[in-house]
């Protein structure tokens, strides 16, 4: 072990001396590892902070949740819309049925979503999503109340006019008034804010309670038919802690073929989505970016290991006459191997450096000035440096290889 710290000690001082007495040399030799270091790492960067965005958006729609749906959660360009446009939208009386039917069900709650403008004295906002739910929907999605209350149970099945708004809408409407208590107009119709969401922020898929009002359903089904296809309706089932959604699908596949009346021959006429398809789908996604985030770099860094391999060669003929006298002196060819090595790598490696600190720069500024949750993790900063180390031991193997073979009286000869 101190044999090798030793030979690890003096290749690296050798190393070390070649680079700095060749500045400019280095230079060009690492541009390509920097750059292609650079490419790779800031690609899947990108790709890591859109994951993240990505997956907590999908969690945040209920990884333990099933949808009830008319259209199933599809992508392509072959989707056969036609397949589905004339089946029936979830309906509020299927929802009882529902829960009176299955067996490991925790919550289950009918949502139906529009867009309106919401008014209060001589302010208004416009295109806010009105969300209707039925009186489960805190069982079934997490939020916070910053103010106010929830629903009771009284409200939510006696059709009562109230509401809970986002932060947005009460910071918009309000400015420092308290909303609890007040009257907003929706529908043409006055409303009693009971109750504010607390801030939370977009996701990526828009799903947030900051520019929501959140209204009974029973309430606004006295006015519009919430069962329309044109307002989304869909059933929100959550099963126990103790059973997976594969159970619970099954169920609920039985249970709506049976409330439906659905021949046993025939397809069934609803589709029942969770979190996972999705997850599936962005998978793919994902891994082709981090494809072609190998691609972009990898021939940048192909180019820099020609170019160590190069320069290299280089090293090794200006200092034949160097290795002919270590191995006159005694130094076994593993030494000159390892200097060699050794060399290849330290030029490798701070290319590969020099492309993390500019990753982890931009990265900075991204989230410091345009608000962006881009960070450079330990993850790919390993992954960085086990690349350069790589490409070095690749591209200086041969020419570190021809330096120990060197016959010490031809290298002596040869250099003089």
């Amino acid at each position: 072990m101190i044999l090798f710290i030793k030979l690890f000690k003096e290749s690296a001082f050798f190393a070390w001396g070649s680079v700095v007495a060749n500045k400019l040399r280095t230079l060009l030799t690492l541009l390509g590892i920097t750059i292609g270091i650079f490419a790779i790492i800031s690609v899947f960067s990108v790709v890591d902070a859109l994951e993240k965005s990505i997956r907590g958006s999908i969690a945040s729609l209920g990884e333990n949740v099933v949808y009830i749906q008319k259209w199933p959660w599809e992508f392509g360009s072959d989707y056969p819309w036609w397949r589905y446009i004339n089946r029936p939208t979830p309906r509020v009386s299927e929802l009882d049925e529902i829960m009176r039917r299955t067996q490991i069900l925790d919550a289950v709650v009918f949502t139906a979503s529009t867009s309106r403008t919401v008014e209060f004295g001589n302010r208004s906002m416009e295109r806010i999503t009105i969300l209707t739910a039925s009186h489960d929907y805190d069982k079934i999605r997490s939020f916070e109340i910053g103010n106010g209350r929830y629903f009771s149970p009284t409200e939510s099945f006696n059709g009562r006019n109230v509401a809970l708004i986002g932060a947005n809408i009460a910071q918009n409407l309000f400015n420092e008034v308290d909303p609890v208590g007040k009257i907003i107009k929706i529908f043409g119709r006055n409303i009693e804010v009971i109750g504010v969401f607390t801030q939370e922020g977009d996701d990526i898929f828009g799903n947030s309670h900051d520019d929501l009002v959140l209204l009974p359903v029973t309430f606004v089904n006295s006015f519009i038919d919430v069962n329309s296809d044109r307002y989304n309706p869909a059933i929100l089932a959550k099963g126990r802690e103790n059973f997976d959604n594969d159970e619970l699908i099954d169920e609920l596949r039985g249970t709506m073929r049976s409330i439906r009346r659905i021949k046993p021959t025939a397809d069934d006429n609803f589709a029942l989505n969770q979190a996972s398809l999705l997850s599936t789908q962005f998978d793919n996604v994902f891994s082709v970016l981090k494809i072609a985030g190998w691609i972009i770099g990898g021939f940048s860094i192909l180019v820099g290991g020609f170019g160590i391999a190069n320069i290299m060669f280089v090293s090794v003929k200006e200092r034949t006459n160097i290795i002919g006298i270590q191995k006159a002196l005694g130094a076994k060819n593993y030494f000159i191997l390892f200097q060699f090595l050794t060399e290849a790598v330290l030029l490798s490696l701070m290319g590969g450096i020099i492309g993390l600190v500019m990753v982890f720069g931009i990265s900075w500024l991204a989230t410091s000035i345009l608000g962006m949750n881009l960070m450079l993790s330990m993850k790919n900063i390993m992954l960085g440096i086990n690349v350069s180390v790589i490409i070095g031991l690749i591209a200086g193997f041969v020419p570190a290889w021809s330096a120990a073979r060197l016959d010490p009286v031809e290298a002596i000869r040869t250099g003089l």
